[in-house]
């Protein structure tokens, strides 16, 4: 199990800025490597809850920590145009000194596309879009200047200066499964692979296809880091477990959140098993929905009693 790389989600719809702030401080303190934050304008299906802008606090609580690093699952590929993305992504490495996850993917919600008045196109263009973004970040960071004429974007001769300070970049996560379009893009671009919530069902099928298209494209499958992102309810003992449980059903009940599918609902030992199968597919990095929205008694516990066992 060494090296498995554990990370929190916390999507901060509902959130102020001050409760993301200590939960990041928290993770950084207890040995949590990692905080994510999700990327829309509002929180999906409920417009009414307050929901934070996802690169400015990311920005904030980069420049708050100083050994926590803080990604995205995932940014909105339509949100950004990707020279600008490509500039924001450098300076905010430089200014995290290093700390910067790039988790990027082609959009997924239309509603807040038809909001603000952006083209929601089919997925095969959305993707094709992506593909382009990726290219041209690709480029900024190895060659700290763009040149790229493609369908979607063009970017001629822009420097992207000063270069990231990771080398040989950020890493960038795409997330998702599609075999027709998504994962083509993982094995060409991708240096961490993330499995959504709703596929966690489908981990060994889509792990096969990824190997298949990686052969296609000349591109060895040990090169990418496995990441994968579930709900963990997480008890302090069997007592606990049927709160804990009925919390996790009440928030993470719905299909898409793979709940079950998962494995990960138990009291510590139960967790680290579960996490040891998950090492054991290949997977080294696995990000974490928590039952009750990253607690201090959570997070406490996972540092203590599942990551130290690891």
């Amino acid at each position: 199990m060494a090296g498995l790389d554990i990370g929190v989600y916390v999507p901060q719809m509902g959130f102020s800025y001050q409760d993301v702030l200590h939960r990041a401080r928290r993770c950084e303190e207890l040995g949590i490597r990692s905080l994510w934050l999700y990327d829309h304008l509002y929180g999906p299906g409920v417009p009414d809850i307050p929901s934070l802008e996802a690169w400015t606090v990311a920005t904030a609580l980069l420049s708050r920590t100083e050994r926590l690093r803080v990604g995205h699952l995932v940014l909105c590929n339509q949100f950004r145009h990707p020279a600008v993305l490509a500039k924001m992504a450098t300076t905010l490495d430089q200014v995290s000194a290093g700390r910067l996850e790039i988790g990027i993917g082609s959009g997924s919600i239309e509603d807040e596309h038809r909001r603000t008045g952006l083209p929601w196109e089919s997925f095969a263009e959305r993707s094709e879009r992506l593909g382009e973004t990726l290219e041209i970040l690709t480029q900024a960071f190895a060659d700290e200047v763009i040149n790229f004429a493609g369908a979607h974007y063009t970017v001629a001769d822009m420097p992207v200066l000063p270069g990231p300070v990771q080398r040989p970049r950020p890493p960038i996560i795409v997330g998702g499964v599609g075999e027709k379009y998504t994962l083509p893009l993982v094995a060409r671009y991708a240096d961490v692979w993330n499995v959504p919530t709703y596929a966690l069902g489908e981990i060994d099928h889509k792990l096969s296809v990824l190997r298949c298209i990686c052969d296609d494209v000349g591109r060895d499958p040990a090169s990418i880091v496995m990441s994968v992102e579930a709900v963990m309810a997480l008890a302090p003992d069997e007592a606990a477990l049927p709160s804990v449980r009925q919390t996790a059903e009440r928030r993470f009940g719905a299909p898409g959140f793979g709940l079950h599918d998962g494995g990960l609902i138990g009291t510590p030992p139960a967790i680290v098993e579960r996490l040891n199968q998950l090492r054991e597919l290949g997977f080294t990095q696995v990000v974490l929905f928590t039952h009750d929205r990253a607690s201090d008694q959570t997070l406490e516990l996972l540092a203590s009693a599942v990551i130290a066992e690891l």
